[in-house]
């Protein structure tokens, strides 16, 4: 960083195991990557290129190009993954993948019906070549999915050769592990990581409020999602106690109880 402060907690250097922050892309000129990078590279772990946007984004390869060299993996969102596995062509959906460099996939069934075995014996198949990350949770607002099952289905993708289950919260941050208003599911939350590790789960959280409820609940070294491309420095200051929503996180407690303004 550009100067020395104290009680500002660690944070990995990447290549992160956690503390992952995934950058939402959904259709950045290739001077726009080059600025973001540039800004916000050192911040960024992972780059999904957002629901179907590669389709019509031009200099997809280029762009995946730059984000690699820059020590940043990219990956097509699950939309598309999906929009290949209706249509049956997931060899497709390989070429695709391969013709443009990338080394990380995402798997989901948010919009689609996936029988759960199937979309564990694709994630087995594809972790052989790749890195595989999964997604829980429906995009469809409405329907509930119970606590035992997200769990199961964490837990069976894992197994299954996931490096990282991604709690579907979409874009709009809410659905999945969001309500409609966007608050938490506080209860399905508890209950997941009562059985599934949190270092394991990538959480999508794309509004301010709903990564401070995470970094309050997991401290700055939890792993966030669908996150602006003009919000990657934000979000690093929510997690190292330098923004008004956590700034008194790590300070000790003598100089909290002395200065916190009381309310």
């Amino acid at each position: 960083m550009n100067f020395e402060l104290s009680h500002i907690p660690e944070r990995p250097s990447k290549p992160r195991e956690s503390g992952v922050t995934m950058m939402m892309d959904k259709g950045l000129s290739l001077r726009q990557t080059e600025n973001f990078i540039e800004a916000s590279g050192h911040l960024t772990d992972v780059v999904k290129f957002g629901f179907g946007t590669a389709f019509v984004t031009p200099n997809i390869k280029e762009k995946v190009a730059l984000y690699k060299a820059a020590g940043i993996r990219t990956y097509f969102g699950g939309t598309l993954f999906e929009a290949f596995a209706v249509r049956n062509n997931l060899d497709g959906y390989k070429r695709l993948v391969d013709s443009v460099g990338m080394d990380l996939m995402e798997v989901s069934d948010g919009s689609i019906i996936l029988p759960h075995d199937e979309k564990c014996e694709i994630i087995q198949d594809f972790s052989k070549n790749y890195t595989v990350m999964s997604e829980v949770g429906s995009k469809e607002a409405g329907i509930i999915i119970s606590p035992a099952k997200w769990v199961k289905m964490m837990t069976n993708e894992l197994q299954a050769g996931s490096w990282k289950v991604i709690a579907e919260g979409r874009e709009s941050g809410s659905v999945g592990i969001f309500r409609a208003n966007g608050k938490p599911h506080t209860l399905l939350v508890n209950k997941i990581i009562a059985k599934v590790k949190p270092e394991n789960i990538l959480w999508e959280a794309p509004v301010k409020n709903q990564q401070v409820w995470f970094i309050n609940l997991f401290g700055p070294n939890v792993n966030l999602g669908n996150i602006a491309h003009n919000d990657m420095i934000p979000l690093e200051c929510l997690r190292v106690g330098l923004r008004g929503d956590t700034f008194f996180n790590y300070l000790p407690a003598d100089i909290v109880n002395s200065k916190k303004q009381k309310v």
